[in-house]
């Protein structure tokens, strides 16, 4: 039995790298004393299975965590539960939102999310002179970038990965900056693009304020839908929701 978890990142928890928050899952999943499914040989690890990782610094409206359970025990798992019973025992800003049971036939979140929507604050910028920065970047035909692949450097097109991108307005005022606000729709495959170099592209290259990831999208059959909708049925598969 495999379930899908949907939670929240926000907060000071964003200074909290990948690889802790991982540990911080694994310790939660095992104080809740879930019967959790472990990998066989002479060092066993619990069946857990995260998606696409988090740059450290950045918050997430959507992060995503696979978990299979044994049977017969995992069926006598009040999912419904889970939100409440699981977010105490996480770090302060950690915000389990949704659980369902999902098929093991599924594509791995890694392999599945096809593209990320970020909301990414400009710090200095007007909206107006962000606006006019922004359209001359999607009239851009090619956006060469230098990346780094297997320890060779190569080069790589980032222009085919920018899917949507828009100003939305003036910052909060409790940014730490004043500035504007970006609103992109980013790939994941087949290469990913990241907030840091979306903002390196323009010319002149943009300050990165605070970046948060509202959604990850997966692309089947011509729909898109979320891996897991806030508030979907505790007993049912992912819900679905285009941008």
């Amino acid at each position: 039995m495999r379930i899908r978890l949907r939670y929240r990142k926000l907060g000071k928890v964003r200074f909290t790298s990948h690889r802790d928050i991982a540990r911080c899952w694994e310790r939660a999943l095992r104080r809740a004393e879930l019967p959790v499914a472990s990998t066989e040989g002479f060092s066993p690890r619990p069946k857990v299975h995260f998606g696409l990782a988090l740059s450290t610094g950045h918050e997430s409206l959507g992060e995503y965590l696979d978990v299979d359970l044994t049977e017969p025990e995992g069926s006598s798992v009040d999912l419904g539960a889970l939100p409440e019973r699981l977010s105490p025992l996480l770090p302060p800003g950690i915000d389990v939102e949704a659980v369902a049971v999902i098929d093991r036939s599924e594509d791995s979140l890694q392999e599945a999310v096809t593209s990320c929507s970020w909301v990414i604050e400009v710090p200095g910028s007007s909206p107006e002179a962000l606006t006019a920065a922004a359209d001359a970047l999607l009239a851009a035909t090619e956006l060469p970038v230098v990346r780094e692949r297997k320890g060779k450097k190569v080069s790589d097109d980032l222009r085919p990965g920018i899917l949507e991108l828009s100003v939305i307005g003036a910052t909060p005022p409790d940014a730490p900056e004043q500035g504007a606000v970006l609103e992109a729709r980013l790939a994941t495959q087949p290469r990913s693009v990241r907030p840091a170099e979306l903002l390196a592209a323009f010319d002149p290259p943009l300050t990165e304020g605070r970046v948060r990831r509202t959604h990850q999208w997966i692309t089947s059959d011509g729909a898109t839908r979320e891996p897991l909708s806030p508030g979907a049925p505790s007993l049912a598969p992912a819900g679905a929701g285009a941008p």
